[in-house]
């Protein structure tokens, strides 16, 4: 059945002076406007033939002159619309046959799989403009989208991608609308979510402004007051509230319980942006794409309470045009995920007026369907790269290529920062960031988003890749599976196997894994780790003198901890660490001395936070890698500077022994040393050390190719210390973008060495 009423007649060719084709394309190919867009270089041509959806991608039989199917190939290839992506294409020839003209037809049901789900993209430029228009029906109609924009994977349901399977199924199109919908010279033909104010989702109010019959004037008078609204956005709540009111940032942070974390702000546009940050050219450009993602900036003087302690800011640019109508009589918005603390975030509007309303003084509602929940992306530009620390909406669940068909498996990921990873032939599929595995909330989120990911692309895994860890949520959740092999992998070694991974690299490398915490293969938790690993295995070439970790989870939230359990190591007993009470010190001496709830750690996490409490930057912290935030912040204020002593064991595996470094830095604290010069020192030590280890480790093995991989590693004038000084003693340095180099990358990492095992037969 065709589904396009126009279509172009053309009287058939005599069958000897023809060829006809079938051609199979994979990618993101499927509500992206890649039908129109092919049949336009059809009729173009005056070629004929058919197209239509299936489960395997896009089926296009096409016929006519060699010249002119020639050509037609070419331009498959080289002018794609935005958002498409072919990753592969296989042709046949037929047998001609007689045709009228080219169309489109009806999507085939079917279960082979193979095509590819696009992520969510901002408004494009023509939407915008409808939206800006007066004279346009779809005038600030919050729901404007086509097929170069618009939500995607946070509506779709199933495939093929028809809008009977995505949460627009409950709106009847108009008869304008329809015609769009139809019409494949529009540029909405078959845009899944098409829709205007006479027949789609529309806005609610809920909250207490007067005359609030248009909802979204209402949000901004509430705005305008200092209120807090929550806004049902594109992949769930966000809590909203006006950036430069700071009593209405205050009441957020009361409410959220997020008295000192960096909140992300939006902006109506780039000249905003510039005003609150500097910008490149390369962050210029990371604001505006298509993604719209968080974007980490260098934060002019000022906004402090948004950042505090921090010389950077998250900033955003509007993705959607509910956004963009909400922001553009402010400076800037902050804009936050709308979930309480440590929750998923809210999608529904029921569950939002429990949850959110002890946060949230008012609502802006909307009955679009949100059935998959996806939270903002966050990246930071590093060398003309833009470079993930959350990935989510706008890149999730775009695939990541391992260079080699693996079986169907599932890797569960870590416990923080998680991400699950699925693989279907060379294509591992990351999930959106799922947030740390420490509630039932989550954990709920983690397997629901799982099973949407395993129906989406037609995954039934038959391997599992799991931590070694046993208490965590993501390994409970493998070892609680049935009839499936089960592959456990050191934690750091799917740290680098994640780098190995995204950069195709499958030789033996230098890994250096600098985080907080992973289990270890002796039973002690590492975090500075130097492997010699490809993706099958690792050896452990070296790591950071191991030292307590006192009270756990504790010694994270509070780093002074940390700080003398490195103060003892160093025979440094009587160091003052101000503001914390005696008694709590003699305690936590106590357990150190007497290894009481206090285990071994190598991490290079703990050693930062040891750093900054010595110096006297913080001694407790409200949110994860605060202690070690500031310390770079105050080593940047410095500028470069030279680097402390510290020594390095010759048998193997190596040992970093800090103690030399902690002493100069108390010495350097007596002699009244400012904390930034402090700082930055510190940093460029821990830069030489790895420099220092890399070579040892060439020097034995014959290896330069090094991978940075870890939590650390978002510790930006770290990254570029030690790539400075690797690059200059000609080591070949990578490092993450596709992932990040946080927790978040795990799970690639799991998927490439189990991979990698099986296909060795291990």
């Amino acid at each position: 059945m065709s589904l396009a009423p126009r279509r172009s007649v053309r009287p058939c060719v005599a069958t000897l002076m023809v060829i006809r084709k079938r051609i199979q394309v994979q990618g993101v190919v499927q509500g992206v406007g890649f039908r129109p867009f092919v049949h336009r270089l059809a009729v173009g041509r005056d070629l004929t033939g058919l197209i239509f959806n299936s489960m395997s991608g896009v089926i296009i039989e096409i016929q006519g002159g060699g010249r002119a199917l020639e050509d037609f190939e070419r331009a498959l290839r080289s002018e794609l619309p935005p958002l498409a992506r072919i990753d592969s294409l296989q042709t046949a020839e037929l047998k001609p046959r007689a045709d009228e003209g080219f169309v489109i037809l009806e999507s085939e049901k079917g279960q082979e799989a193979g095509t590819l789900v696009s992520p969510d993209a901002a408004t494009c430029e023509e939407c915008l403009r409808e939206v800006a228009d007066p004279t346009d029906r779809r005038f600030r109609y919050a729901f404007t989208n086509c097929t170069h924009c618009g939500p995607r994977y946070t509506i779709i349901r199933d495939l093929p991608y028809d809008r009977a399977r995505t949460t627009m199924d409950l709106f009847v199109m108009c008869r304008e609308c329809q015609a769009e919908y139809f019409d494949p010279t529009d540029r909405r033909f078959h845009a899944q979510p098409n829709a205007c104010p006479r027949c789609g989702p529309s806005l609610v109010w809920s909250g207490g402004v007067e005359g609030s019959s248009d909802p979204m004037a209402a949000a901004r008078v509430a705005l305008e007051r200092g209120e807090v609204v929550a806004v049902r956005g594109l992949g769930g709540f966000q809590l909203v509230c006006d950036a430069g009111n700071e009593g209405a940032v205050l009441r957020l942070r009361e409410r959220k319980r997020r008295s000192e974390k960096p909140f992300a702000v939006m902006v109506p546009d780039l000249a905003a942006a510039e005003r609150l940050c500097i910008l490149s050219e390369d962050e210029r450009s990371a604001l505006v794409s298509r993604e719209r993602p968080i974007v980490i900036l260098e934060r002019r003087t000022g906004n402090a309470h948004l950042a505090l302690g921090n010389d950077t800011l998250g900033v955003m640019l509007p993705y959607t045009p509910l956004h963009q109508m909400l922001v553009q009589d402010f400076a800037a918005l902050v804009v936050t995920s709308g979930n309480v603390s440590e929750e998923p975030i809210v999608i529904d509007n029921d569950r939002a007026a429990d949850r959110l309303a002890p946060i949230a003084d008012s609502f802006l509602l909307h009955d679009r369907g949100i059935h998959t929940r996806v939270d903002d992306s966050v990246v930071r530009v590093f060398e003309g790269r833009t470079r993930l620390l959350r990935r989510a909406r706008g890149f999730a669940p775009g695939p990541i290529d391992l260079g080699r068909d693996v079986p169907q498996l599932l890797a569960c990921g870590a416990q923080l920062k998680n991400t699950f990873c699925l693989t279907r032939g060379s294509q591992a599929f990351v999930s959106q960031h799922i947030g740390d595995l420490e509630n039932y909330e989550t954990l709920q989120f983690f397997e629901e988003t799982l099973e949407r990911m395993k129906r989406l692309f037609r995954v039934t895994p038959t391997v599992v890749a799991h931590d070694l860890h046993p208490d965590y949520l993501s390994t409970r959740y493998a070892l609680a599976l049935d009839g499936v092999r089960r592959i456990a992998v050191q934690h750091h070694h799917a740290h680098i196997a994640s780098c190995m991974a995204e950069h195709g690299l499958r030789e033996r490398v230098i890994g250096v894994a600098f985080d907080g915490t992973g289990l270890g293969t002796d039973g002690t938790i590492w975090g500075g780790e130097f492997l010699s690993a490809d993706l099958s295995s690792f050896e452990r070439r070296a790591h950071l003198r191991p030292v307590s970790l006192p009270g756990g989870d504790a010694a994270v939230r509070q780093p002074w901890r940390m700080a003398l359990s490195h103060l003892l190591d160093a025979g440094l007993r009587d160091v003052p660490l101000g503001g914390v009470k005696e008694r709590d010190r003699a305690l936590v001496t106590t357990m150190i001395e007497r290894q009481i709830n206090s285990v071994p750690t190598s991490s290079a996490g703990r050693l930062f936070d040891a750093v900054a409490s010595i110096i006297g930057v913080r001694h407790e912290a409200t949110f994860e890698a605060q202690a070690a935030i500031e310390l770079e912040t105050l080593a940047r204020a410095n500028g470069p500077d030279s680097a402390y002593r510290y020594d390095i064991g010759e048998r193997v595996p190596m040992e970093i022994d800090f103690r030399p470094t902690i002493r100069a830095i108390v010495e350097d604290r007596g002699r009244g040393v400012m904390r930034s010069r402090m700082a930055a020192r510190f940093h460029e030590t821990v830069a030489a050390v790895i420099e220092d280890v890399c070579v040892r480790i060439r020097d034995g093995e014959a290896l330069n190719r090094v991978c940075l991989s870890g939590g650390t590693f978002q510790n930006w004038l770290l990254l570029e210390n030690a790539l400075r000084r690797l690059r200059k003693r000609g080591f070949e340095v990578f490092s993450h973008a596709l992932v990040p180099p946080n927790d978040g990358g795990i799970a690639l990492g799991q998927a490439a060495v189990a991979g990698e095992r099986l296909a060795g037969g291990l």
